[in-house]
């Protein structure tokens, strides 16, 4: 028996399909326009969606520390402040569109910050931008209301080369079957990037012969991917996977400009700069591996780990604290380390507080010392201790005068000082002079609490501003003594009135250093310690002036 109906039937879903289809298209093209009132709740979510998926982080790259290395060289062999500028940076080859004269400029400051051995000249005329900061210049060197220093040096060169692909491995293979085609694919790639660097001698704009620095670096890219398809009567099924990683010129760039001024500047100071070039943490696997050990411990064993760090620099006085005065001690920690506040112990805080418990074994690889291991190689515990709870913040004070061999000043030469502190402090100085009178200098007017970065000079009295609040002189004939106390709270408040006395104002019954380190012990109470640093001169009999002169 035939039926007749069946083809009919058939095509009527596809016809009501088809109609659906137009009907829905009628409705997108119509007339009404769309309403955004109803899609307001959708759209409500879009601030929050537009925040970043992870905290920002400090630039930092495997030279780093050799920067702070070299503040510490040039303030141990008492360099003069050098004014220093730089020409721009160009890349010949057009492939690398990095602000490689901002990382010159990033890289002296972060060599100064103790030292203040290099000050940067910031003044470049450029023609197609025309800024605030250059047209107020402008304006005012043309009427003599601003006075810009010479330069002693400049730093000039170039990306000499970017050679792309230098090398490369690609591997394709795959299989072919009636139901079943596989492929594997595999690629590798290295590209060179060249920068030299020079520096000049201002004055005359000659490169001075020797200082030179040629370097080069490799950045690579690789990926692999597997492709599978299938099919299982009429239907086909598809799948493909795959990783990629590409190392960006940026990090690259920042790399060879601060190994080019360690360079530069390390042979035109003579130092012994490859000091400074020769620490563990500028090994190219430092933070890979650090990032390896801080994926395989556990939260805790990472807590206790940077814990028992902080405990040994001073951050904190007990292994267990309670979490508002860890959080505030993660958090001074990260500050004077220039990093990203956030006052929890993420990556970054827990590479910075053990990069310094990591060296190099025999056979050149990077090795934990001082860290406990259980046989998988997990981290269990942490052997960094500290033989004294409480450490007291470290004080260097030094002259920044160029002293020439002297011992001593003469009566009414100026006198200028810097003070580092070894962690964000509360930051005293006194001043004794010959007639044992003591005042205070810090805190003053220009600074009333005397907080100070770790890590960074206090200029004693800041000569780079143009309104320096005081400045000081070698007063009578005899021996003057500056002495520097530094605490971690401020105990200002609790010191006796003989020593709340105004800035610059002789203190009623204080006759020495000794005395007011006693009453700053007595105010800090249990708990609290205080750091002190001196300093003594002679002042001589001012040379009376020859005839004419």
């Amino acid at each position: 028996m035939r039926t007749t109906f069946a083809p009919r039937n058939l095509c009527r879903p596809r016809l009501l399909a088809v109609t659906s289809l137009l009907s829905a298209a009628g409705l997108l093209t119509g007339c009404a326009p769309m309403n955004p009132a109803k899609d307001a709740g959708y759209h409500a979510q879009a601030n929050e969606i537009n925040r970043p998926v992870v905290r920002p982080t400090r630039s930092i790259s495997s030279f780093s520390d050799s920067l702070m290395c070299m503040d510490h060289l040039f303030r141990e062999t008492g360099m003069s402040t050098v004014l220093i500028t730089s020409k721009s940076i160009p890349d010949y080859s057009g492939k690398i569109a990095v602000a490689t004269k901002e990382m010159i400029v990033t890289a002296l400051s972060q060599m100064s910050r103790v030292s203040n051995a290099f000050r940067f000249v910031d003044y470049e005329v450029n023609i197609a931008q025309q800024d605030t900061v250059q047209n107020l210049t402008t304006l005012l060197l043309n009427n003599n209301q601003i006075r810009l220093q010479r330069p002693a040096l400049y730093v000039s060169g170039a990306v000499a080369f970017v050679d792309q692909q230098v090398i490369a491995n690609n591997v394709d293979m795959g299989t072919s079957a009636s139901r079943l085609e596989t492929g594997y694919s595999q690629s590798r790639r290295s590209s060179v990037i060249g920068m030299e660097l020079h520096l000049g001698d201002f004055r005359s704009r000659t490169i001075i012969p020797g200082l030179d620095s040629a370097n080069e670096i490799v950045i690579g890219s690789g990926g692999q991917g597997l492709d599978l398809s299938g099919r299982i009567g009429n239907y086909g099924v598809q799948f493909n996977v795959g990783r990629d990683y590409t190392q960006g010129s940026g990090p690259a760039i920042r790399t060879l400009v601060e190994l080019a001024m360690i360079e530069l500047l390390g042979k035109w100071a003579r130092v012994p700069y490859w000091q400074c070039l020769t620490l563990e943490q500028t090994h190219p696997e430092f933070m890979r591996q650090m990032r390896e050990w801080y994926e395989d411990a556990s939260p805790a064993t990472r807590g206790q780990l940077v814990r028992r760090s902080l405990l040994r620099r001073g951050y904190l006085l007990t292994e267990n604290p309670d979490d508002a005065t860890l959080h505030t001690a993660l958090a001074r920690f990260q500050t004077d380390e220039r990093m990203v506040v956030t006052g929890v112990v993420d990556f970054p805080t827990y590479e910075r507080s053990l990069r310094n418990f990591v060296t190099l074994s025999p056979d050149g690889h990077l090795q934990r010392i001082g860290w406990e291991t259980a046989p998988n190689n997990n981290i269990t515990a942490a052997a960094i201790t500290t033989d004294k709870q409480g450490q007291p913040p470290e004080v260097d004070l030094q002259v920044e005068n160029i002293m020439l061999g002297r011992s001593g000043f003469e009566q009414g030469e100026q006198i200028f000082l810097s003070a580092t502190v070894s962690r964000s402090s509360y930051l005293s100085c006194y001043m004794r002079n010959a007639r044992n009178e003591v005042i205070r200098i810090l805190p003053n007017a220009t600074n009333k609490s005397g907080w100070v970065p770790g890590n960074q000079a206090v200029r004693i009295p800041d000569w780079m501003s143009p309104t320096p609040g005081f400045v000081m002189d070698a007063g009578l004939p005899g021996q003057e003594t500056v002495g520097c106390f530094a605490s971690d709270k401020n105990v200002s408040t609790q010191l006796p009135a003989s020593l709340q006395k105004p800035a610059f104002q002789p203190l009623p019954g204080i006759t020495s250093m000794e005395q007011i380190a006693a009453q700053m012990r007595e105010a800090a109470g249990t708990g609290s310690t205080i750091g002190l640093a001196q300093l003594q001169w002679e002042v001589t009999p001012k040379r009376p002036t020859a005839p004419g002169n």
